[in-house]
């Protein structure tokens, strides 16, 4: 057994492997259980007691949410089982990782999930600009449709499962899965109104289960070696690892699979190296772009869901983004807004207008044009664009950074205004 399933097999300096040496490393077992006469049901259970959550964002618990879909005789034949792959969350590249580094883990995990909720068409929703990635993968689905483990009658298991790479423009919108729906099916990338969820009437109007690329690649590893297994990898109170990113100006940036429940600290200076010379740590977004602030007082909690929520951020993506004291904090996050304004649907009002409207805000703090007036403005729309105020979650997103940069670099806002420039410009 192995402590860390989701890059045990990755070596970028080597490529990905091939299916036989894929195999030898413990892949497709879950298929082979499944034509051994592992039911859905059973398949569900387990990854409901594995505990796993999903790992685009929102860490919902992914077998309950599979078991959302109609089973029995009276559901629809036909279901899908799409795979985001988009992965346009600021600071998040993670899923990039995997699909370089191990596509058939991701295929794997795949199949294992269209059995347990009977989907027999599967899309890999990928972001346009992941060429390296989407090459990687379309050898290993020729790979597994040469050995078997695709198309009809798999296996001679019944079951049937088509793959498929669907490269996209690339929105940030579409980390909503109602919003990659419609895109998938030729639309405009807006969100759909709910109920009724995916789940239930998905793509096409039929049942589909939408997951992120890592919480695919956990599937593997929880059917090879068990839940038990899947328990025993965690630090914390969530269970299993997850893959974690730093960026900024750290000595080492990068991408590490630890234990879920690892303490911040050891991520930021153990991994990451700690800051590079002649900086202090300000602060972090430690899920994305679209995260809350958390402080140098914050590193010694760990990286779980809940523990990291009770300080009012979300774990989110895992993906740390840090903030220096020589860098502004002002800059940082007008730069996050200029992109939540171009990336929003424009389908309802409050992101629609309300984004671009902050943005204008921090060109005015940044060019000398800011008033005193307008901090309140800013603090208004944290509360126009909050949680419940809007259509999808892209302005809440957006208001992470926004209230909590206010919060906590308030005098930072203020000196722009005071001294009419941006202070950490010369």
């Amino acid at each position: 057994m192995v402590s860390n399933p989701l890059t045990k097999n990755i070596d970028m300096a080597r490529g990905p492997l091939d299916i036989k040496a894929y195999e030898a490393a413990d892949g497709y077992q879950g298929l082979r259980k499944i034509v051994a006469g592992l039911s859905p049901d059973d398949l569900m259970q387990q990854v409901k007691d594995s505990g796993l959550k999903g790992r685009g964002g929102a860490g919902f618990p992914t077998g309950l949410k599979w078991s959302f879909v109609p089973s029995g005789e009276d559901a629809p034949r036909q279901k899908y089982l799409v795979v985001n792959a988009d992965e346009m969350e600021p600071g998040t590249f993670k899923d990039r990782l995997l699909m370089e580094g191990d596509p058939h883990l991701l295929l794997d995990g795949m199949i294992i999930a269209a059995w347990a909720i009977g989907a027999s068409v599967a899309y890999i929703f990928l972001r346009g600009e992941y060429v390296v990635a989407e090459k990687a993968l379309r050898k290993a689905i020729a790979e597994a449709k040469e050995q078997g483990y695709l198309g009809k009658n798999i296996q001679g298991s019944g079951f049937d499962l088509d793959i498929i790479v669907h490269t996209s423009a690339g929105r940030y919108i579409c980390g909503e899965e109602t919003a990659l729906l419609n895109a998938l099916e030729g639309k405009r990338a807006n969100p759909r109104a709910k109920p009724p969820f995916p789940q239930v009437s998905g793509l096409w109007g039929k049942p589909t289960i939408v997951n992120n690329v890592e919480t695919i690649c956990n599937l593997p590893g929880i059917l090879a070696y068990g839940v038990d297994w899947y328990h025993s990898l965690t630090k914390g109170i969530d269970h299993g690892t997850k893959l974690f990113g730093v960026s900024g100006r750290v000595k080492n940036p990068g991408c590490w699979e630890l234990p879920l429940g690892t303490p911040i600290r050891e991520l930021l200076e153990e991994k990451a190296g700690g800051m590079q010379d002649g900086l202090n740590l300000r602060g972090f977004l430690p899920g994305g772009g679209s995260t809350d602030f958390m402080l140098p007082k914050h590193l010694d909690l760990n990286l779980d869901y809940e523990e990291i929520g009770k300080v009012g951020s979300r774990l989110a993506t895992g993906t740390m983004i840090v903030l220096d004291d020589k860098t502004c904090p002002v800059g940082m996050i007008g730069n996050l807004m200029t992109f939540f304004a171009h990336e929003s649907c424009g389908f309802c009002t409050p992101c629609r207008d309300g984004l671009p409207w902050v943005d204008a805000i921090f060109r005015d703090l940044e060019e000398g044009r800011g008033k005193e007036k307008d901090l309140q403005v800013l603090l208004d729309h944290v509360d126009y664009m909050g949680p419940g105020k809007t259509f999808c979650a892209l302005a809440p997103g957006a208001t992470a950074p926004l209230g909590s940069g206010l919060k906590y670099f308030e005098d930072d806002f203020k000196r722009h205004i005071a001294e009419g420039k941006c202070p950490y410009k010369h």
